[in-house]
């Protein structure tokens, strides 16, 4: 299979063979000098949309106005855009004014200095018209031209700023930090779906930690994470968290991510303690700071926060059901045998055990609960028939029972036996259920 790099090449040749200028640009260019592979190549050139067209054989017009073509090589696509100018932005997304010009005018409307890098790969030559190479250099990401100008075109261009400088480990230069400081309010115009976009990015390991520092050194977070903001001057007790605040923990917990977290568990690492600041009390005895019932309230924050921000109702779901239950861990040795097995077998049981191990180590650090859980799990596995209910609603209204909340209250009871091992097989369930049918208990009628 040809790779991505030489298909980009290819492109490049065809178009400087019909004519006309084209260079790799953007974000290819400079992950390629910072010696990483590029996840996509985009192509730029003095080529109209309708040249580009006549060239390849597989394309699609995706933004005439700006000069766009999607060019289909392989099976990939690969952008190809006129070059341009920009101007007269009207609502902090979009120019009002597109005129095509030349590669240097191109260069100039673009972000950020590491991201205004154009590269030849037939001449194997590097045009830098905006300082790029040495802000590569520097590990440093600088606004081209005016900060304020530049982020006042584009008002995503601010989150974006955090989230290349979380990504790549950079800096942000002063100018362009101060440009983001005093515009931060702006980001309230960008779309949900967008920011998320660029916080799901900004919130991936290694960098997590990071980029929860800058969001806060940016000033973005009080306008997109009000709720995290407020974490910032909510104290806990030292001797259950000796990190300090409930932000310094949330950020010790980000630290910690496995490299190979999912959006899930970066989510509900980031949320869990969500409700502290509208929980906090203070023991009048000893001052013992509290946070009674912080779990609950905040899996409706959670909730709202990610509803917000237009996540996927079952991600939604999932996420709140780890901050729910996020307190049950730390009474788990001294669970009923029925309680722990319940525990074991839900659903997210794997992703909260995963951010019980990381709230751990984001605070006191010891994992003996964790050591235990993952005991507990492992003997389940080599205990299946735990796993499914022996009966379900079908099989007791077979047996005589009727619909309603009985018959519920009797599959809850029948399950608690499973997990119990007084009930190991469908056949002991069903004599079992059998007999409490005929037979109530004292005071109630008969489910059937």
């Amino acid at each position: 299979m040809t790779s991505p790099w030489m298909l980009a090449m290819e492109i490049v040749r065809r178009l400087q063979t019909a004519g006309f200028e084209a260079y790799w640009v953007g974000g290819c260019v400079r992950d390629r000098l910072l010696g990483q592979n590029p996840k996509d190549f985009d192509i730029a050139t003095s080529a109209s949309p309708t040249e580009t067209q006549k060239i390849f054989a597989l394309t699609k017009v995706v933004g005439k106005q700006f000069g766009v073509v999607l060019v289909v090589e392989a099976g990939r696509q690969f952008e190809v855009a006129t070059f341009r100018a920009e101007a007269d932005y009207q609502d902090g997304r979009h120019p009002q004014t597109v005129t095509f010009g030349n590669a240097q005018a191109d260069a100039q409307r673009r972000d950020f200095t590491v991201n205004g890098l154009f590269y030849d790969p037939i001449a194997e030559r590097l045009f830098d018209w905006v300082g790029g190479a040495a802000d590569l250099r520097n590990r440093l990401l600088r606004a081209i031209g005016s900060p304020r100008d530049r982020f006042s075109e584009d008002h995503l261009r601010l989150l974006r700023a955090v989230r290349f400088a979380a990504e790549l480990n950079f800096d942000i230069e002063a100018q362009t930090l101060t440009g983001i400081q005093s515009l931060a309010p702006l980001v309230q115009s960008v779309s949900a779906e967008r920011i998320r976009e660029e916080l799901v990015k900004l919130f991936r390991p290694p960098h997590a930690s990071r980029g929860l520092l800058l969001l806060r050194e940016s000033g973005l977070l009080p306008q997109v994470l009000p709720e995290i903001d407020r974490l910032i001057t909510c104290d806990q007790s030292p001797g259950f968290h000796p990190e300090g605040s409930v932000f310094e923990h949330v950020r010790c917990l980000l630290n910690c991510l496995p490299p190979d977290a999912c959006l899930s568990l970066v989510w509900a690492a980031l949320l869990h303690d969500i409700a502290k600041p509208a929980t906090l009390a203070r023991d009048p005895k000893d001052q013992t700071l509290h946070f009674y019932g912080h779990e609950t309230l905040g899996a409706e924050i959670a909730e709202r926060i990610l509803r917000r921000l237009r996540f996927p109702r079952r991600q939604i779901e999932t996420i709140c059901e780890c901050v729910r239950h996020h307190m049950q861990f730390k009474d788990a040795p001294r669970m009923r045998q029925s309680t722990l097995r319940r525990l074991l077998l839900r659903a997210t049981f794997p992703l909260e055990l995963e951010l019980h191990r990381l709230d751990c180590l984001g605070s006191h650090g010891s994992l003996e609960i964790f050591d235990f859980l993952t005991n507990q799990a492992e003997q389940l596995n080599h205990h299946p028939p735990w796993r499914p209910p022996l009966l379900n609603g079908s099989d007791l209204m077979a047996l005589g029972a009727k619909p309603g909340p009985k018959l519920g209250a009797l599959l809850a009871e029948i399950r608690e036996k499973q997990l119990l091992d007084e009930l190991t097989t469908i056949d002991d369930a069903k004599t079992w259920a059998r007999q409490r049918l005929a037979h109530p208990a004292s005071g109630e009628p008969a489910a059937g």
